[in-house]
């Protein structure tokens, strides 16, 4: 069942997103070579919980962690690890954030120092079909679009859709209905109303779309051990359009409190 939103609870998925995006943007400050993802890991929950706020992730179906934090073959769940970020490397971060009871969830694919342009344009294209299908929330319209929406742009630039995994509903729980996947026919699947609210990841592969889970029963890695890339937002359809509740205007501010933050770790 599909739970609609309340002006009132889209107000409140307001706050918890946008605590979810500055969290995601303190990140992407930290990342650089030498930087391991149990750092990221640790600098999240600290500003997660310091803002009042839970973290997610952390005990969901038994996860262990604040973040998913994704390597170059990686898709989504990594484990964060003792592993050193190395230049060239790239990396998803995959924040989540409940506050007042309702849940904010993003993601973000951060290139570590130098990086092959072939890695760069991969996650500029995951961007980009974001945007595009972020565009498309609109009443009215329905849910084959925002897959098409991704999955044009996708393989038209030469990469592959992930299919196991998809995005979803979302607002008290992190997982509600209806999935989303970033693949489909336009004008095709549920219609668009008011009040639904969304996780949209697109999950592009270099590769196959192939996929296999690592031994930790979590980390979905590419078949083919080629590179990923990961983004989300969490969008609101509303009367005027869609509204990305976990897009951050003043990232400034983001870097300048995990400048205080990377000190501790």
């Amino acid at each position: 069942m599909i739970i609609g939103k309340s002006r009132k609870e889209i107000e409140k998925m307001r706050a918890a997103g946008r605590l979810a995006g500055e969290v995601r943007e303190a990140l992407r400050a930290m990342v650089r070579p030498g930087v391991t993802t149990l750092d990221l890991d640790a600098a999240a929950e600290r500003m997660i919980r310091g803002a009042g706020a839970l973290p997610t992730f952390k005990g969901y179906h038994g996860f262990p962690f604040s973040i998913c934090a994704s390597a170059n073959e990686q898709i989504v769940h990594g484990f964060p690890s003792k592993y050193e970020l190395k230049d060239g490397d790239i990396i998803s971060i995959d924040v989540g954030a409940t506050l007042h009871g309702f849940v904010g969830d993003t993601a973000t694919t951060v290139p570590v120092g130098n990086v092959s342009e072939d890695r760069l344009e991969l996650i500029r294209v995951a961007e980009e079909c974001l945007e595009r299908a972020i565009q498309v929330c609109h009443p009215g319209r329905r849910l084959g679009d925002i897959g098409w929406a991704v999955q044009e742009l996708a393989e038209s630039r030469g990469y592959s859709i992930v299919r196991e995994y998809v995005g979803h509903g979302i607002g008290r729980k992190m997982h509600e209905d209806p999935q989303i996947p970033n693949y489909g026919k336009p004008g095709t699947g549920l219609k668009l109303k008011a009040g639904y609210v969304f996780a949209i990841e697109p999950m592009l592969n270099m590769g196959t779309h192939l996929t296999k889970t690592l031994a930790d029963g979590w980390t979905v890695v590419t078949l083919d051990g080629r590179p990923s890339a990961h983004v989300e937002h969490t969008v609101a359809i509303t009367e005027e359009g869609p509204e990305v509740l976990t897009r951050v205007a003043g990232e400034r501010a983001a870097v300048r409190v995990e400048a205080a933050v990377l000190s501790e770790v």
